[in-house]
């Protein structure tokens, strides 16, 4: 028995790193999967390699008349939501003096706006308790040269969801944000080999996290075993952002 049988899940941006991990994690436990992802090839590739219980829909979480398409498409096909892993986002690097306009409308555009409207747009589909989970990041707390924009952004999804909790207190909703520390995705695959390293020296075990070690929390948060778990965030980051 799975810990998500009978459970319908979305998961926005699940076209490759954590939120593909998740997505099939999600499956192997028993959840029907609505993925997102811009590019239709890369969608279409992450469906094949989930295998099974999934739809694909091709969009962007800061673009809202895609989610509207998407949640028509949830509603059409299972009516209901059960879980909301709202995990599109965009990072980005501008010391202090450098920021352009462009870069903050962006990076806030997706973070904070789109997962607003994200969780909006998908509210009248969920089912009384269910669990929305946001994906932060580490940088919302440790305080990163270059990344304030970013770090901000995150910073305001433990805004939203102690706010949303409240609101979403009489139907049993909960809300929770995941903050990732440095993991090893294809987006840190493509980064230059000192960085990578830097990182690496700062996690106590030496090592980066990997997908499915983001994937499996994910899972805690979306399934039962965190009932008694509400307006927390969860930091996954090897103790990178807790010394």
């Amino acid at each position: 028995m799975g810990k998500l049988d009978n459970k319908v899940a979305v998961i926005t941006a699940a076209t490759s790193g954590m939120a593909l991990a998740t997505a099939k994690l999600f499956v192997a436990e028993g959840a029907y999967v609505f993925i997102t992802g811009r590019q239709q090839e890369k969608l279409d590739e992450a469906v094949r390699a989930i295998g099974k219980n999934v739809t694909g829909v091709q969009g962007d979480a800061a673009n809202l008349p895609d989610l509207d398409r998407l949640f028509e498409i949830v509603s059409k096909e299972k009516g209901h939501i059960d879980v909301l892993f709202a995990s599109a986002g965009l990072s980005g690097q501008q010391m202090l003096g450098s920021v352009t306009e462009e870069q903050f409308d962006s990076i806030f555009g997706l973070n904070a706006r789109g997962t607003l409207f994200t969780v909006q747009k998908a509210l009248p589909l969920f089912r009384d308790g269910g669990s929305i989970v946001l994906n932060g990041s580490i940088a919302s707390i440790k305080g990163l040269p270059g990344r304030s924009v970013y770090g901000a952004s995150k910073a305001a999804l433990l805004s939203f969801a102690r706010t949303w909790l409240v609101e979403l207190k009489d139907r049993g909703i909960r809300v929770n944000v995941l903050s990732p520390g440095p993991i090893d995705t294809p987006a840190m695959q493509a980064a230059p080999a000192q960085m990578r390293d830097q990182m690496r020296s700062m996690i106590p075990r030496k090592e980066l996290g990997r997908p499915e070690e983001i994937a499996t929390v994910a899972l805690f948060l979306a399934s039962d075993d965190s009932s008694f778990v509400n307006g927390s965030e969860l930091c996954v980051d090897g103790g990178l952002a807790q010394i």
